[in-house]
């Protein structure tokens, strides 16, 4: 692996929240609203709203939990997987409510992704550690209905995102170093595995994919990002040695130009230049 293509000058924390109200307290899941604005979960179960020059941020809701992946539709709802409940929770701006969504047999909700297409939320099940098992679970947009779909065992399941062509499913396998992908096949089941990156080591955590096909790919331990290519070859992006800017790296989400990660090792937010990138169409 070759040296890092950004310096970590070109990463800044863009909203700090050690000492805010609630506190921006280890963050897990990021996404970027329609409107700007950044949204992160905390360990508390808080589900915040940052302004988008990162200069404050006001609490939408709390499940009293512990946030993990979140995600917006195309109706400005948000899903928040929680950790402490083992559940999805869905805030609807219509009404101001946040409540349970989806919980049917899932143990560690850890990141949804929305398919408005087929009308279904994807989410992966992260088991917990040495409990390999089904890994991604599939719900109904509308009612929250759903259960296991990918049922091949999944060593920690954690971050995904729909492929280039929406036919698929990149997902995160944390303790094998790897990213798989998992194509949805046209009767709606899920076909076998394949190996989409390997050999990166642990303990990779969150995935985006820019409008260029480049996959990103966010490494808790050690903190850095790396990116894959359109054309397959696999980069360090950005590393920080001292866990400070990049502190555990965990979800992240492409903004136009701009590349923001939860850091589950403090309080803030990091923002990463990246000019001319744009996040892949949903």
């Amino acid at each position: 692996m070759s040296d890092a293509i950004l310096p970590i000058s070109a990463a800044r924390v863009f909203c700090d929240g050690t000492f805010g109200t609630p506190r921006l307290a280890h963050p897990e899941g990021v996404a970027v609203h329609p409107d700007g604005s950044v949204w992160c979960g905390t360990e508390n179960g808080d589900l915040l709203r940052i302004l988008p020059d990162g200069s404050g941020y006001d609490c939408i809701g709390s499940t009293g939990g512990f946030l993990l992946g979140i995600a917006f539709d195309r109706a400005g709802r948000c899903y928040a997987c929680d950790l402490f409940h083992r559940a999805v929770f869905r805030h609807d701006p219509a009404t101001g409510r946040f409540d349970r969504f989806a919980d049917s047999g899932i143990l560690v909700p850890n990141f949804p992704v929305v398919d408005d297409r087929r009308g279904c939320l994807w989410v992966s099940d992260s088991r917990g550690e040495g409990n390999p098992g089904p890994g991604i679970f599939r719900y109904d947009l509308q009612t929250g209905a759903g259960g296991a779909w990918s049922t091949e065992d999944w060593d920690f399941a954690n971050g995904m995102c729909l492929d280039e062509t929406r036919g698929g499913l990149y997902v995160v396998e944390s303790f094998t170093g790897r990213v798989r992908h998992v194509a949805i096949r046209a009767d709606g089941r899920a076909a076998t595995a394949t190996d989409a990156v390997r050999g990166l080591g642990r303990v990779l955590d969150g995935l985006a994919l820019a409008a260029d096909g480049s996959l990103y790919i966010s490494c808790y331990e050690p903190g850095r990002i790396y990116r894959r290519a359109a054309g397959g070859r696999v980069e360090v992006l950005i590393e920080d040695p001292h866990a400070t800017v990049l502190a555990h790296p965990t979800n992240i989400a492409i903004a136009e130009g701009r590349l923001y990660t939860a850091n589950l090792g403090r309080w803030h937010i990091t923002e990463i230049r990246l000019d001319g990138v744009s996040p892949a169409l949903s």
